[in-house]
């Protein structure tokens, strides 16, 4: 999963972004409001963490500008404020959900995945595709109850996919939510994963559908 953070402090944002690649997203950052708001028009992510109080253009256009123009990504928004009336004018913006500073970087990402799973129609953090269980918060994957040990790589493609289970999902796509804006995008990674992810969890898992791209079917189904 990729997300964009737009944050100002470059103490929070070099935090935001060890405490996110920790947790297993790619991440890509803006120290302002127009390039935050460039780079989330132009690229895609499956979730934003949006500083209100940003220079150049504040963090409340930026999320107006957004959701007029059709984007549709969840967004987390960090505000210094402790006014309610700035949390409902987030809110009221397209804010999916906030969280006022100071606050505890465990409880951040734990409403990041809360949002990315809504926003792909998932209930919990525990997504299953047959024998396969993969627990987002722990980082686990199992197959048939027995761990399964799979590279950070490996399990982001693995999660992209089972977020999207029965959707065909096109290599561009995965390029795109699993790594940063500085990878190389004609690399062929994405095939050497897949084939990896095939080798540890069985053949059926993940099918390809030529010149389309790949998709996650419960092997039950």
């Amino acid at each position: 999963m990729r997300i964009l953070v737009v944050e100002d402090e470059p103490n929070l944002q070099r935090q935001l972004r060890e405490t996110l690649e920790a947790a297993g997203y790619a991440v890509d950052s803006a120290t302002d409001g127009e390039d935050g708001h460039f780079l989330g028009t132009t690229e895609s992510y499956d979730a934003v963490v949006l500083d209100l109080g940003l220079p150049e253009m504040d963090g409340l256009t930026v999320l107006d500008r957004w959701r007029k123009s059709g984007l549709t990504m969840p967004v987390l928004v960090l505000t210094a404020r402790n006014s309610w009336s700035d949390k409902v004018a987030g809110l009221d913006a397209g804010a999916d959900d906030y969280l006022a500073k100071p606050f505890q970087t465990e409880e951040l990402v734990a409403r990041l995945r809360a949002l990315i799973r809504r926003s792909s129609g998932n209930a919990t953090s525990e997504l299953t595709a047959g024998p396969v269980h993969l627990d987002g918060r722990s980082g686990r994957v199992t197959l048939d109850g027995v761990p399964v040990k799979l590279t950070a790589q490996e399990f982001k493609l693995l999660s992209y996919l089972m977020h999207h289970k029965g959707k065909v999902v096109s290599r561009t796509e995965l390029i795109e939510h699993i790594y940063d804006q500085d990878f190389d995008r004609d690399s062929n990674t994405i095939e050497v994963f897949i084939t990896r992810i095939r080798k540890k969890l069985g053949a059926d898992l993940i099918s390809t559908t030529r010149g389309l791209g790949y998709s996650l079917e419960d092997p039950a189904t």
